[in-house]
């Protein structure tokens, strides 16, 4: 009854506030937006403040937003001498080479919008890193009670178990809610917490690999006007969750059974719900190996596809995209990256000032077609001063084409964290560690030594003189008493002790 109001609420809103024009860019607080449904449409992205009146036409209203994010050309069509990209229907889009970083076509890639269901990849991700595939997973009462009608689910009730492997079955292929939402509960436990462990570690974890314009309030991507990201965040998470086996694995099945339960006694079947997946389907892609796909009434349709052609592993990312011109915008931008571009392996390369060898020797970095390496940028990361190791991004006018690990010299190393050039950051958890000179470490550590060996000689002394103290003080005492023993001998006179000795033995012997 609450989210219905909040619905209708919603609604009386939309109705007496005017429409503002269709728009791309995204207001940084992230505002509501109002539903679709039959006879409202949005706008692309997160509107500041502003909802949209119902269309008298939504078909034509549909239409007519397809048009303007179809006339948005692709950022990166922008730099010279790089590749046309094609033109889409996605309000934001990305192809991201997922194991440089690498970004070979761009749109709005950092828009801020809602992303729906393609939420569940960093949930699956959170997931993976935090427990094992046998683990158990418990359905709580909570992990059902917020599900509405319409809501996909498998349909589990409270009380039944899953095991880990089952349960991101369900999420990644049938888009499960009420699994997703299980499964954070779960895991929160296994991290010392419960739900809100998981989505707060969802918002760390996303900051960790590279995401800078995420925020994350639940596991499932059901509509909240503050659970947003962007097509590079979502690239980026997808590029990390892909290296997992099992990840692969999952998201490449077309259909998976979940045996009876503790609870249930049928087998529970779904399918995959990504198109490019299914041979024979009009929107099969050869080389597409998994995605996710996403929908809400405020995100519209979102998508994350993978594909590998045996040479590059490319993500491609929709958002606010129109049911299945999704499928279209991805083989397009996928057709256009395969016939572009170019793996360059950094070992064939001459090595920027400063490196000493690339951590992988299979370190490459992927370039449009015919680019020469030299007309590339680079910049130093050092990650680790103690090590002399750190990371290189290689860009082409400003273009992210590929990052790899290296090790350094040590010359290059003591000449950047002596602020020589500002050129380089060194990660600021290894800077007052490593970067304090060796000699005062040494001087310190030797006066710590001096200290602790004068403290044990002073007690050893003293012990010593003390010991000493003790010996002198039992010796005057034998003397003393020595001393009274004569004298009392002296007073009573020759024979006085034999006397007294027997009398003491007789008396022992009574």
């Amino acid at each position: 009854m609450e989210k219905s109001g909040k619905r209708f609420l919603a609604a009386i809103l939309a109705a007496v506030l005017f429409s503002f024009p269709a728009g791309t860019a995204l207001a940084e607080e992230g505002t509501d937006a109002t539903e679709e449904t039959g006879e409202t449409a949005q706008t692309g992205g997160i509107k500041d403040g502003t909802a949209i009146l119902t269309a008298d036409d939504p078909e034509a209203e549909r239409e007519k937003e397809r048009q303007t994010g179809y006339e948005i050309q692709p950022d990166t069509n922008g730099l010279e001498g790089w590749p046309q990209g094609p033109a889409v229907y996605a309000d934001s889009a990305i192809i991201m080479e997922m194991n440089t970083g690498a970004v070979l076509y761009g749109k709005q890639a950092d828009v801020k919008h809602y992303p729906a269901s393609i939420t569940k990849l960093l949930t699956t991700l959170v997931a993976l890193e935090n427990s094992e595939l046998t683990d158990e997973v418990l359905f709580s009462d909570d992990s059902i009670a917020f599900m509405e009608p319409g809501d996909a689910s498998i349909g589990m009730t409270p009380g039944e178990i899953l095991s880990m492997e089952d349960a991101l079955y369900g999420i990644l292929l049938a888009s499960a809610n009420e699994v997703s939402y299980a499964v954070a509960e779960n895991v929160g436990r296994l991290m010392g917490g419960d739900y809100d462990t998981f989505i707060q570690k969802m918002n760390d974890r996303a900051a960790e690999i590279g995401c800078t314009n995420s925020h994350w309030m639940n596991a499932n991507g059901l509509h909240d006007p503050e659970h947003y990201t962007t097509a590079h965040d979502m690239a980026v998470i997808a590029s990390e969750v892909y290296q997992f086996e099992k990840f692969r694995e999952i998201v490449q099945t077309l259909s998976y059974t979940i045996g009876p339960t503790n609870l249930v006694k049928e087998d529970r079947v779904f399918q995959q719900n990504h198109k490019m997946l299914w041979p024979g389907n009009s929107y099969y892609y050869e080389y597409c190996t998994g995605g996710k796909t996403g929908y809400t009434d405020q995100a519209r349709t979102t998508l994350v596809t993978m594909a590998d052609n045996g040479d590059l592993q490319l993500a491609a990312v929709v958002l606010y995209d129109f049911g299945n011109d999704a499928y279209a915008d991805t083989r397009a931008m996928f057709d256009y990256a395969f016939d572009n571009f170019e793996k360059v392996m950094l070992s064939e390369q001459e090595k920027p000032e400063g490196i000493e060898a690339y951590t992988e020797m299979d370190s490459y970095v992927v370039l449009p077609t015919g680019t020469e390496f030299a007309d590339l940028d680079s910049k130093i990361e050092i990650t680790d001063t103690q090590n002399h190791t750190g990371t290189v991004t290689y860009t082409y006018q400003g273009q992210n084409v590929g990052s790899a690990d290296v090790v350094l010299t040590r010359d290059y190393v003591t000449a950047q964290t002596q602020g020589t050039d500002g050129n380089v950051r060194v990660s600021e958890n290894n800077t007052e560690k490593d970067t304090f000179p060796f000699l005062a470490k040494l001087i310190i550590g030797i006066a710590v030594a001096a200290v602790i060996l004068f403290a044990v000689l002073f007690a050893v002394l003293k012990y010593r003189q003390i010991q000493r103290r003790r010996r002198r003080r039992a010796r005057r005492r034998r003397a003393g008493r020595t001393n009274q023993i004569q004298q009392s001998r002296n007073r009573q006179g020759p024979g006085a002790g034999t006397s007294g000795s027997r009398g003491t033995a007789q008396r022992r012997k009574r």
